[in-house]
């Protein structure tokens, strides 16, 4: 009798691998076979990084950080009186010049005449509409003391600093599909309001002229320039930016000797440090991938 029950017994199906279909009797609905394990893959989309490569790619930081720091040398300068107004409208123009110049000579395709006047009218529009609030800059924050001030204006340039876009530029050259991302309009947005602060602390509307439009063109175009010239040749990119440390490290140098060893620490931590940490991170860095893994779309929804 038993061996007719054992006969007749029906034989399990084989079990397969669907999405759907229901249970699958005589399987739990967690359940797997040896072949299961077969597809796993280990740092598949891991990226192994160069030493050198990283430590080329955070030269753009550090550009940027000198950039910064030249403009608050200029500040403090200014607020010294060690650079009176003329001085400092000689400097917006030779930089106004000399960037306009570099976009000219690194732009791949010539800039037609309508296009110049174009950038011309909207240079002396700006111009003239930051000449007009210049009073009005100046008299901003008189009710506020000097150490609020000071205060803002340092949390707005580490916010500035935080945010900014060290891959580009928030500026865009004309015809550009793609543009800028939330964080790094407030990151312009933060470095021109600590610009309105510290010009609210100047005695002339001469003054406040002068450093606010140094500010801007730093901060609006400075970014543009050195991301056109890292397009057009990377050694000149390399050039410009060991340059731009050099002056930056010796500004600070005359300035005090304790900002210039801090500075310099930043320096060879953002272009030394980091990207060493960076490598050695990345032989403890374990990714598992197999037919647990997410569907991944092979087109554009969009399209």
């Amino acid at each position: 009798m038993e061996k007719n029950l054992a006969g007749d017994s029906i034989p399990r199906p084989k079990w397969r691998k669907v999405a759907y279909g229901g249970m699958q009797i005589g399987y739990d609905d967690n359940y797997t076979d040896e072949s299961f394990l077969e597809e796993m893959v280990m740092n598949a989309n891991v990226v192994r990084r160069d030493l050198l490569k990283v430590m080329k790619d955070s030269v753009s930081i550090s550009q940027y950080l000198c950039i910064v720091a030249l403009v608050v040398l200029v500040w403090v300068h200014t607020l010294e009186s060690s650079l009176d107004e003329n001085s400092l409208l000689l400097l917006d123009l030779s930089l106004l010049a000399s960037g306009f110049l570099i976009l000219l000579l690194t732009e791949e395709k010539m800039l037609s005449l309508s296009l110049l006047l174009r950038y011309l009218v909207n240079i002396s529009f700006f111009t003239t509409g930051l000449y007009i609030l210049a009073p009005i800059y100046q008299t901003l924050t008189r009710s506020i003391s000097s150490d609020s001030i000071w205060a803002v204006t340092v949390s707005l340039l580490l916010l500035h600093l935080f945010l900014h876009d060290y891959s580009g530029s928030t500026i865009r050259a004309p015809g550009a599909l793609n543009t800028p991302n939330l964080t790094s309009c407030i990151s312009v947005n933060a470095s021109i309001v600590a610009s309105v602060f510290v010009a609210s602390r100047l005695p002339s509307r001469l003054h406040v002229f002068a450093v606010m439009l140094f500010s801007l063109q730093v901060f609006l175009f400075a970014p543009l320039v050195a991301y056109c010239i890292k397009k057009f040749s990377f050694g000149l990119h390399l050039v410009f930016s060991f340059a731009l440390m050099g002056l930056t490290l010796y500004s600070i140098f005359a300035l005090h000797t304790l900002f210039f060893l801090v500075f310099l620490l930043l320096v060879l931590l953002v272009n030394v440090v980091c990207p060493y940490w960076l490598i050695r991170m990345q032989e403890y860095k374990f990714e598992i991938n197999g037919p647990w893994d997410e569907a991944k779309l092979c087109f554009d929804i969009t399209d």
